[in-house]
This record gives structure tokens, C-alpha cells and sequence, in this order.
């Protein structure tokens, strides 16, 4: 079985894949990761040289790759991964998702001290940081509450982040 990390940027998805990854001792992969290893390129590059839409393309060839491959595993995919094409629709169909549900407070505060990491956001102030986030989970909040888990991530620390996880997927491990 697969089991699919999804939300928006800052919510937690690679952080807590890594951990959940190691408690369940399964493999861990980060999309973006693999899309740069397949790639050559850093997702930052392929946006600024190829543009959004050839990444989209690519972004969606590599998830069904990686959702089709044979093997059980622990998947982190970029915030917008599940908004475009058919890709929700091939995350349910391929694993168990879980969506890192993050308040508009909460992701504001992570992404603040984040924001020289993360092209999209790194010229905002902290007004302008508020309102694209509340506007892209807005625009994003359907396709997200498509998982088949939706976990808050408010106020919990990585422990209990990986234990709620664990309990949704408990049926799925062998």
C-alpha cells in the first residue's frame, strides 16, 4: 500500500513523512525530489526555464509513476500536486491519502520563518503572506478534502502528527 502526505505548503507533509516513514519502516519519497532527480533540475529551475505548465506535465507523469510503481511506500507531494490534472483522483485511486490541515494562522506562521526558502512567498510581507495563503486555500480546500484523511495539524507537536497518522492507516499496515 501507498499512503499519500498532501496539503499546503507549510503544513508538515515532508517533515512528517520522514518520521512516518521511519516508525512504519517504510521508503520515503518526496515528489519534488524525485521530479529534480528525474529532471536534472531544481523545481525552481524547470518553473523559471520550462514554466508551470510543462512542471505540471512532468509533475503528474512522475506521480503516476511513482503511484504505479510495485512497491509499498510513504509519498510527500508539493501543495498544488493534487489541484491539477487528474491527480487527487489518481492519489485515491493508487494509496491512502492524508491531508495536513493547517488553519491560515498556523501555515502563516510556519511559512514566516521559512520564507527565504520558498521562491512564491519570499518578497511578501507578513499582510500579503495572509491573504495569498488564505487565497490559494481557498482556491485549493476541494481538492484537498478529497483525502481519505484529513488530520488538523494546529497547536500538535511531530509525535502526535505521526501517531494520528499511524491510527488512520492502521487497517492498510500489514
Amino acid at each position: 500500500m501507498k499512503f499519500v502526505l498532501l496539503g499546503y505548503m507549510g503544513s508538515g507533509k515532508s517533515t512528517v513523512a520522514k518520521a512516518l516513514s521511519n516508525k512504519l519502516h517504510l521508503p520515503c519519497v518526496d515528489l519534488d525530489d524525485y521530479i529534480e532527480e528525474k529532471e536534472q533540475m531544481t523545481v525552481n529551475k524547470i518553473f523559471q526555464t520550462q514554466g508551470e505548465v510543462y512542471f505540471r506535465l512532468q509533475e503528474s507523469k512522475y506521480l503516476k509513476e511513482i503511484l504505479e510503481m510495485d512497491s509499498e511506500l510513504i509519498l510527500s507531494v508539493g501543495g498544488g500536486t493534487p489541484c491539477y490534472s487528474n491527480n487527487m483522483e489518481l492519489i485515491n485511486q493508487y494509496s491512502r491519502s492524508i491531508y495536513l490541515k493547517g488553519s491560515i494562522p498556523t501555515i502563516c506562521q510556519r511559512l514566516r520563518n521559512e520564507k527565504d526558502q520558498r521562491p512564491l512567498i519570499a518578497d511578501l510581507n507578513d499582510g500579503q503572506l495572509t491573504e495569498f495563503v488564505a487565497k490559494h486555500l481557498f482556491e485549493r480546500r476541494n481538492y484537498y478534502e478529497k483525502a481519505d484523511t484529513i488530520i488538523n495539524v494546529d497547536g500538535k507537536s511531530l509525535e502526535d502528527l505521526v501517531s494520528e497518522s499511524t491510527l488512520s492507516l492502521k487497517e492498510y499496515l500489514k
